[in-house]
């Protein structure tokens, strides 16, 4: 059998972490395509990271360059298995024990839209973009993320289809909602054997019934959210929303909280915050029900929307009146950790170039996807591979007191990519200020060949 030839290795800690893919790639080609394509997103970003920016050639003039030409074909036309690949990175993360997924933690469902012009390019339509708040011509992508109070790392991601690009509509047979896309995600983590204490997700979820049907008869966890005016059927003389059902919990202040009762969440900064929580009413969901409507607030009198959650779980309750209260604190501390998913966009978008693609088909931007993944993963474990990692068993028994929760207070620096260092206490690390080293290596190396026309 003739060897394989050797491939040009990645600048420092890459080139370990490129070669534990090169088993999935038949080609030098293929190879060495990988390893640029990686450095390229996990540059520091001086531009939007097209094809031509990762080969540091010039926008327009600089199209037909062949190293650009050579990323194009890798991305597009060369035979490799993008799923494969992702198979390849989720059992890493799950085999190291620093990001290794356990009970204690959440897979957090989301989807997240980027403008894109035009409708030649796959999946492209006129749609509800959350990063702009409104309908646009852009793409979708349903995601799942791992997540504790440690680290957190994207598991699947999917396009989503809008019926408008098919020819039967919402009745064509190819046709899938996103929380039909979500459950499918659910499904492809329990195969990949990631465990977790609950699914997380937003009221764009919690609020679709089939959604949590599914859940439900599969027997999955869930903390989703509510929007507080969700209405449903009861007696005239009951609570019809849950704010209705908030406001007849009893509470008066501080010392008579009727039924509401006390959590601490901790940050990621150290700081706390005392927040309240209480089981509520409302039409079928209970207390002593499958399905519970728990509120969480800062405030029980005003219930500022801002910090005021209403939160559908089949989490059940504990019987002892003592285990209720840390109960309620870990279905606090499980939604408060939906917050990564957004600092998760963030991070891929603003740094490693997730909506920069300029490719057409459908596996092109599939596979630009499943390669961001990677940069973002190798950028977390090249982080904790310095970092002591917390014990599994004392995360999951922090997990099962209930009794600190973590959140995201605010917006990470644009310096701080993916992570920084660990905070003290329960804190989520930022990847990327460890991995600014890393890439001034290979800012000061000779990874590419640089193209004839780099600006």
């Amino acid at each position: 059998m003739t060897a394989r030839r050797s491939c040009p290795p990645a600048p420092g800690p890459l080139e370990d972490y490129a070669q534990r893919f090169d088993a999935l790639f038949s080609s030098l080609a293929q190879r060495r395509g990988l390893r640029d394509y990686l450095q390229g997103l996990l540059l520091p970003r001086d531009r939007n990271k097209t094809l031509t920016g990762l080969a540091g050639a010039e926008p327009v003039s600089g199209a037909q360059h062949r190293e650009v030409q050579r990323l194009q074909w890798f991305l597009s036309e060369s035979a490799w298995d993008h799923e494969q690949v992702n198979q390849r990175r989720v059992r890493r993360l799950c085999e190291d024990p620093a990001t290794a997924p356990h009970d204690g933690g959440v897979l957090v469902l989301d989807d997240t839209g980027d403008r894109k012009d035009g409708t030649a390019t796959a999946h492209v339509a006129r749609q509800y973009l959350g990063s702009v708040g409104k309908i646009d011509n852009g793409i979708v992508a349903v995601t799942s993320l791992w997540a504790d109070a440690r680290c957190y790392w994207p598991v699947h991601a999917v396009p989503y289809t809008p019926a408008s690009r098919l020819a039967g509509g919402e009745r064509d047979p190819g046709f899938k909602t996103k929380p039909q896309l979500a459950v499918e995600l659910v499904e492809a983590a329990q195969q990949a054997g990631i465990g977790f204490r609950a699914v997380v997700a937003d009221c764009a979820y919690g609020d679709n019934p089939g959604f949590t049907q599914a859940l439900g008869a599969a027997g999955v966890r869930f903390v989703l959210a509510l929007k507080p005016r969700k209405g449903t059927w009861a007696p005239a003389d009951q609570a019809h929303t849950p704010t209705e059902a908030a406001r007849e919990l009893g509470w008066r202040n501080p010392s008579s909280p009727g039924r509401w009762r006390r959590v601490v969440r901790r940050f990621r900064d150290g700081h706390t915050e005392t927040w309240w929580a209480a089981d509520a009413q409302l039409g079928g969901w209970g207390p002593d029900r499958p399905l519970r409507l728990v509120v969480a607030s800062t405030d029980p009198e005003r219930l500022p929307g801002h910090s005021t959650w209403y939160l559908l779980t089949n989490l059940p309750r504990p019987a002892s009146r003592r285990a209720q209260p840390a109960d309620l604190a870990d279905i606090v501390r499980l939604y408060g950790l939906r917050n990564w998913v957004e600092q998760g966009y963030k991070q891929v978008k603003g740094e490693l170039g997730w909506a920069d693609f300029q490719v057409r088909s459908d596996r092109a931007i599939r596979r630009h996807w499943t390669l961001v993944c990677c940069a973002f993963s190798f950028c977390w474990q090249a982080f904790l591979a310095e970092q002591p990692p917390a014990p599994q068993s004392q995360a999951a028994a922090t997990a099962a007191r209930g009794a600190q929760a973590t959140g995201h207070p605010g917006g990470t620096a644009r310096a701080a990519v993916v992570a920084s260092g660990a905070a003290p206490g329960a804190g989520l690390a930022d990847p990327m200020e460890h991995a600014a080293t890393l890439l001034a290596v290979m800012v000061t190396g000779t990874a590419a060949p640089a193209a004839a026309t780099a600006a």
